[in-house]
């Protein structure tokens, strides 16, 4: 049975491992509609143990929009997913269905959904920033970054040199913070962001549970697959959680169990950073992850739009 709504776009947020996806498609089932995802990892292909992405079965026919676009060896480019998001919205809204974004990646939901630009690149700039980067190494220029805007630090893993080039690169140009560059809360659509929220003890275990899940299902053999594909040479795919501990445990680095833990501990500090920025977002409505009646609160609130 769909619902008779003003909302025009929904959003499943919050941090990994709550539940997000399943909702995405219980909602897309009931509203009727399509889910566009906003996980910036489960746009590569082959990327599947690792990033969590639902089997086909899974997604219970829903349809399924910005999977597996990229290849392992592209750098991901949040301007360019702000196009194919928007696209893909305007499509869903053309067959009379409801477009139900899906992901963690905060930026990845905010350039879907707000009235957003991002700033220009300086090619100089860029350039010298990932000279200092090949040098240096990306936690160095981390603490860089958490010295000049704490907030876009908190945002971004410290392994993910590309982003804290990028903030940084802002931050030169402009004369200002990154996050200074990100204008106020705005919305292109009627849209209702939905979070879902876990306390930090069975967030922290669900994690751990995932992880092991992950190892069982065979993620070394999927990064070693991976790495045949070129991996190794992807700016953006190859420090992904899982699959950047993985590499280090296939060049002799770490042990197995070494790549495993590491792997879980950094998950969990991604997990903060995901509720840090989506916590800043006064729009989003926040529902417990296991609540009996998730889907019919969350319907609640789309029913409601989000002028309520």
């Amino acid at each position: 049975m769909s619902v008779v709504t003003r909302t025009n776009v929904i959003a499943v947020v919050g941090p990994t491992a709550a539940g997000k996806s399943d909702l995405a498609v219980e909602l897309a089932l009931r509203t009727p509609g399509e889910a566009v995802n906003a996980d910036s990892m489960q746009l590569y292909r082959g990327m599947d143990i690792g990033t969590a992405k639902l089997a086909p079965q899974e997604r219970r026919e829903v349809p399924h929009h910005l999977l597996d676009i990229w290849d392992v060896t592209e750098t991901a480019s949040v301007a360019e997913y702000q196009r194919l998001s928007r696209k893909v919205i305007g499509e869903i809204h053309g067959r009379g269905r409801m477009p139900v974004l899906v992901g963690g990646s905060g930026l990845y939901v905010r350039a879907a959904l707000d009235d957003l630009e991002f700033p220009g690149t300086d090619p100089a700039v860029r350039a010298r920033l990932e000279q200092e980067l090949a040098e240096r190494g990306p936690e160095a220029m981390y603490e860089r970054l958490r010295e000049l805007d704490p907030p876009a630090a908190a945002a971004i893993l410290p392994s993910n040199g590309r982003r804290v080039v990028r903030a940084l690169e802002v931050i030169e140009i402009s004369g200002r913070p990154f996050t200074a560059t990100l204008p106020a809360y705005r919305y292109l659509y009627d849209a209702v962001q939905i979070g879902l929220t876990v306390p930090r003890p069975e967030l922290d275990e669900r994690i751990a549970v995932r992880v092991e899940r992950m190892w069982s299902a065979g993620l070394v053999a999927e990064v070693a697959a991976l790495e045949e594909a070129g991996l190794r040479d992807g700016l953006t795919a190859s420090r992904a959680l899982g699959y950047a501990q993985v590499l280090r445990f296939l060049t002799g680095e770490w042990t197995e169990e070494q790549a495993k833990d590491a792997t879980i501990r950094a998950t969990r500090r991604f997990a903060r950073r995901q509720e840090s920025w989506f916590r800043r977002d006064p729009r989003v409505r926040w529902l417990p992850y296991d609540a009996p009646d998730l889907a019919a609160r969350a319907l609640e609130l789309v029913a409601r739009g989000s002028r309520t």
